[in-house]
């Protein structure tokens, strides 16, 4: 899956209205605003001992500039219009974080605040008394001494109630407390809870629908009739509905509840935009830099049916693709099978050949909260001509060039047990396809390939540990196979060390050729570790393996090692990293991505 980055020009999805609408609108592409310019003091803090400058600075809103921002003055200033609060807010902030008996003093000059702070003694934890049936012990991470902060405690009840509805208790009943004695500065902390018994989902019912029909809702609500309830599936439920986009309010209530069955009321209102086109300069982690452009129509012809054209064009690959999407198509015990149609042309460059196609693709999906599963059928009419200036010292055997046409079942498979798909921190994936070539002439390539792909990502104490394993055979049956199906290596999700698709059969563990692998072997495994807020460092190694026969994991090892970071973001981490081969540095990469590998 490729990781991508749209930038520069965005259109909105507003930019085309339901062609049914018979009212005009007008859209202004860019809007300019005056920047508004605050007035501001320089800012500093005095007294403070238990409470660091920088929570202080958060807190209050005083402008800082970030490790990055190297220009700005570090002088820290706060807006003029936040200062006549800010010692109330003092107040509020060190009785948030325990000092009940904090003094605060603000002194104002005519370019400079001065906070005189006086802490005094910390409320602190005495005792803390747990009376349930229901094992929260780790979800109570307070202990005696500690000092008592009121957000911590919230903090604590909301874990336990969310950790009660994830194991399926919706009739719990739960007594938290705490006893402050301000003249000791202590606090005695009490959590009383009887589980209840076992709550299972309860019958699905939808408000709001006109051209969707409920056996598509019904195919994405993660939270199934008979099911034990579990807040996670009302999240994933979300999600899945939303996924459909075509849905402009999706409201799930679960707040009914008959003998501990929790029937589900669905809330949508059906998308009124449904026209949605995007476009600009684009980066795609593969292929480089390059134009994109998208158009979609939502929910076309009624239950949520999608039609998307996109394309593309970057130096290494030109792409036109329709698809189109119906949704539960049909259903098979209560199981949701979608249909999925895809058309196109791409013109992608290898290093030793060119490779333009035409296809088409028919296949039926079934998707929940951790399993893909596709399976259908394709064609593909590739051409493979060679390019000009090839390093013969790098073919092993001649390229393969011609036109072919193929035709091929195919399978795919996903099993995501991770934490998050943006940026996981713990859990595991596997994934699997296959293809098998038809022999329905007697010059069709007739052929088997198929892959498996498996991830595990462990973290211990903000450290991330993690593990990608691939491997890959293809076996040539009968007639000769286009170079592109093939096993080539290099790029962000291979060996970092060279660029995508750079690596072909390797001949030793500092040369590699520029012709496709029968067989494919990767392992990579990497460290992070937070250096400043969100800003992680990496070290990484990358071991490729292709070589000429099929089901042959003999050949030599294409080792890199490397050094990388990672800006975590709500879209998943922005990383850069540098690889080089361990026995030969002079051949390195330097990659770019948006989003995670692992």
């Amino acid at each position: 899956m490729y990781s991508k980055i749209l930038f520069i020009l965005i259109f909105s999805t507003l930019l085309f209205g339901d062609t049914n609408a018979t009212d005009k609108k007008s859209y202004a592409i860019f809007e300019v605003d005056e920047k508004i310019v605050h007035p501001a003091h320089t800012i500093t803090f005095k007294g403070f001992e238990g409470i660091k400058q920088t929570q202080l600075q958060k807190a209050m809103g005083v402008d800082t500039p970030s490790f990055i921002e190297f220009w700005k003055s570090d002088i820290p200033k706060i807006k003029d219009k936040l200062l006549p609060t800010l010692e109330d807010s003092m107040h509020s902030f060190y009785e948030s974080e325990g000092y009940y008996d904090a003094n605060c003093s603000v002194a104002i000059s005519d370019t400079l605040v001065t906070v005189s702070i006086q802490e005094n003694k910390p409320v602190r934890i005495k005792d803390i008394n747990i009376s349930s049936d229901y094992n929260i012990k780790k979800l109570v991470n307070l202990q005696s001494g500690d000092i008592f902060r009121a957000k911590d405690f919230i903090n604590i009840k909301n874990s336990i109630v969310q950790a009660l509805l994830k194991d399926g208790h919706c009739s719990y009943e739960l007594d938290t407390k705490a006893y402050v004695d301000l003249d000791k500065a202590e606090v005695d902390l009490r959590f009383i809870l009887t589980k209840g018994g076992y709550c299972t989902f309860g019958k699905v019912t939808t408000q709001g629908l006109d051209r969707i029909g409920d056996d598509v809702i019904v195919s994405r609500v993660r939270a199934r009739e008979g099911k034990r309830f579990n807040i996670e599936m009302i999240q994933e439920s979300y999600k899945s509905l939303y996924n459909l986009d075509a849905f402009d309010m999706v409201s799930i209530r679960y707040d009914r509840k008959h003998y501990n069955i929790v029937p589900i009321d669905i809330k949508l209102q059906e998308i009124t935009k449904k026209n949605y086109f995007m476009g600009g300069l684009n980066y795609d982690t593969n292929v480089g830099a390059g134009i994109r452009a998208e158009y979609t129509r939502k929910n076309f012809f009624g239950d949520a049916q999608k039609l998307k054209i996109r394309s593309s064009y970057t130096k290494l690959e030109q792409l036109l693709e329709f698809g189109y999407i119906i949704p539960a198509f049909f259903t098979v015990r209560n199981y949701s099978i979608d249909l999925a149609t895809k058309v196109g042309y791409s013109n992608l460059e290898y290093e030793g050949f060119m490779e333009e196609k035409g296809y088409v693709q028919a296949y039926f999906a079934y998707t929940n909260e951790k399993l893909h599963l596709r399976a259908g059928f394709a064609l593909e009419n590739i051409d493979i001509s060679l390019r000009n200036n090839v390093d013969e010292d790098k073919v092993v055997q001649p390229i393969n060039d011609g036109t072919f046409l193929l035709a091929y079942p195919f399978l795919s498979f996903i099993y995501d047990r991770r934490d998050s798909k943006l940026n996981p921190k713990n859990g595991y994936y596997l994934a699997g396809m296959m293809e098998y070539g038809l022999d329905y002439n007697a010059d069709s390539s007739s052929y088997l390939k198929y892959s498996l792909e498996g991830r595990l990502i462990y973290t211990i104490n903000d450290l991330t540990l993690s593990s990608v394993l691939k491997a890959g055979i293809v076996d040539e049956m009968a007639n000769e196979l286009p170079e592109s199906k093939l096993f080539f290596g290099g790029g962000s999700y291979s060996n970092r060390a060279y660029g995508y698709n750079q690596v072909g059969v390797i001949l030793s563990p500092e040369r590699y050729g520029l012709d496709g692998a029968f067989t494919m072997g990767n392992l990579s495994l990497e460290a992070n570790y937070p250096v400043i807020d969100n800003l992680y460092g990496a070290v990484f190694t990358d071991n490729t393996m292709l070589t000429i026969n099929s089901y042959d994991f003999t050949g030599d090892i294409l080792s890199s090692a490397g050094v990388g970071v990672r800006y975590v973001t709500p879209i998943g981490p922005i990383k850069l990293d540098l690889g080089m081969n361990v026995y030969d540095p002079s051949q390195y990469g330097i990659g770019f991505q948006i989003g995670q590998s692992f």
